[in-house]
């Protein structure tokens, strides 16, 4: 029967007036989607593939139902909602009208495809602007999604366990015509073997609230970025809680690991290091990796569905057998040890030098997280990051003591970034006053370090400062009334001569604003951007 009603849902007769000029089909292995000029109806198919059972008509109905109220969080204008399809007197199939409802559809506005981020990112129309507003996004949507006691026991070692034996057992029969043994073994055993050593890093990640009644399935065709800035997400899981709910962290590795599967690891990198400062959670890089490797493995296995599917064309099951062994293969590089050392470079100079800009401009040429002292503190006292707290220059929130915790705090997720042990080797920018603290750090752990000071005339650095109160939404409390208590920058003399860098900034052609004036100095007068790439970075 539902040979039939998909056959006829081809029609353009088959849709409300106006109706469209033509209908395109697209499927994927749970979904017909009609496409019918400006609107979308996605039917589900009557499948059982184990983690999903739509063997029957209620079952399709209530993911239909289930489908539009979660997609309704990220897309809200999106999502139009759920319509009969019908069976009318001439026995043709319809959606909406009279005759007997048969099925049911999920009702959309059609989205423009050059506005989905593959397709931009295959056009090369991807940049580093709009990984940063779909980091935004999603740390935004993340804040709000649910998160209790039926979402927690979803991070536990034993629940995610679950899903990738799962993975291995549905794999099983087939997976010997993608991967050697050897591979398949060693897949097996790297995941299952971090399942084991993260078991703290899992419960510390319970017990900070990560885990949220998230998206579950954030690839970059489910990405759409629309004109005026806006950024809309579609296609969530519906029909399966435990895959959607998870630790944020998860979420965000499936688009990390889909960005890497289309070699573009540079962009995967800049949204973990955006999301991480948005969020000031540093410790998703402890459990990223791993969830990288899981999310790609999850593909792998979906593109078998289709390879092994001896009813399909040929040339799709080639394509997806191609496609499947470059997921298992991703799967297994994302637990290999790096080739790239980790390291710190630590940005710092009197209030307005230049530190956030100059910070801002190298991680993002290196994906490098910023991890700011400023930002820190705002979080640690609770407030938003752009909140003002007017203590006094050494007092309050400034004095000693919490300023100790302050960089304490700031060393802890260097070593969640990845900077120390056990970590994958990554890169972090420490936007600090002091150089000495993040340096203490990296010689702990035998990193590498730099420390780049920053140095600009007390008249530009002023002028700076007059322009951020006139803007406002800075993240850093510095300000005209407690300039003076600063402007004697005690020059760093303890670091040796290839861990120091000197930027000095002219009075002459100085940008008061510290913007893309700023940015253009440094163009023109850094030849230590060369040696810090020259370093590794």
């Amino acid at each position: 029967m539902m040979g039939d009603l998909f056959q006829d849902l081809l029609s353009p007769a088959a849709y409300p007036e106006p109706r469209p000029a033509a209908v395109e089909r697209r499927d994927t292995h749970i979904s017909a989607v009609y496409l019918a000029g400006d609107d979308v109806y996605k039917v589900k198919k009557a499948v059982d593939f184990g983690f999903l059972d739509f063997t029957t008509r209620e079952k399709r109905t209530a993911a239909c139902e289930a489908e539009v109220a979660l997609n309704r969080r990220l897309s809200p204008d999106v999502y139009l909602g759920v319509v009969p399809i019908v069976r009318d007197a001439s026995g043709a199939h319809r959606v909406g009208g009279e005759g007997e409802v048969v099925e049911h559809a999920v009702h959309m506005r059609r989205m423009a495809d050059a506005e989905r981020a593959d397709q931009r990112l295959a056009q090369g129309a991807l940049g580093g602007a709009d990984i940063d507003r779909i980091a935004i996004k999603l740390a935004e949507f993340h804040a709000a999604c649910r998160a209790g006691e039926d979402t927690a026991k979803f991070g536990t070692a034993e629940a995610i366990g679950v899903n990738v034996r799962e993975n291995f057992t549905q794999t099983r029969e087939v997976l010997d015509h993608y991967l050697t043994a050897a591979e398949a073994k060693e897949i097996e055993a790297a995941q299952l073997g971090a399942l084991e050593a993260m078991r703290s890093a899992l419960d510390a990640r319970i017990d900070a609230g990560a885990v949220r009644d998230g998206h579950g399935d954030l690839r970059l065709e489910h990405v759409y970025l629309r004109e005026g800035g806006g950024v809309t997400v579609l296609d969530c899981i519906e029909f399966n809680d435990r895959f959607r709910y998870a630790d944020v962290a998860c979420d965000l590795a499936f688009l990390t690991m889909d960005l890497a599967h289309h070699r573009r690891v540079d962009l995967a990198e800049r949204l973990l290091a955006t999301y991480a400062r948005e969020t000031n959670d540093f410790d998703l890089y402890s459990v990223v990796d791993f969830y990288e490797g899981y999310r790609a493995y999850v593909r792998g296995k979906i593109a078998t569905f289709l390879a092994e599917n001896a009813a399909a064309p040929h040339e799709l099951r080639a394509s997806a057998a191609e496609e499947a062994r470059r997921y298992f293969l991703l799967a297994l590089a994302a637990r290999r040890p790096a080739v790239m050392r980790p390291r710190v470079v630590a940005v710092g100079g009197i209030i307005a030098s230049g530190k956030s800009t100059l910070a801002g401009w190298i991680a993002a040429r290196t994906g490098a997280p910023v991890d700011e002292a400023d930002r820190t503190r705002k979080s640690m006292l609770g407030v938003a990051a752009t909140t003002r707290v007017s203590d006094g220059a050494f007092s309050g929130a400034y004095d000693k003591s919490f300023t100790d915790r302050v960089y304490a705090e700031v060393n802890r997720r260097a070593g969640g970034a990845g900077v120390g042990p056990p970590c994958r080797a990554r890169r972090l920018v420490s936007l600090a006053e002091d150089a000495r603290r993040p340096g203490e750090f990296s010689r702990a752990h035998g990193v590498p370090f730099h420390f780049i000071e920053c140095h600009a005339p007390p008249e530009v650095c002023k002028a700076r400062l007059r322009h951020r109160e006139q803007q406002g939404g800075a993240v850093s409390d510095g300000r005209l009334a407690i300039f003076d208590d600063f402007k004697e920058w005690e020059p760093v003399r303890e670091l040796p001569a290839d861990e120091h860098l000197r930027r000095h900034l002219a009075a002459r052609g100085a940008d008061a604003r510290g913007g893309d004036g700023a940015r253009r100095d440094m163009a023109r007068r850094a030849p230590w951007v060369t040696r810090l790439f020259e370093y590794g970075l």
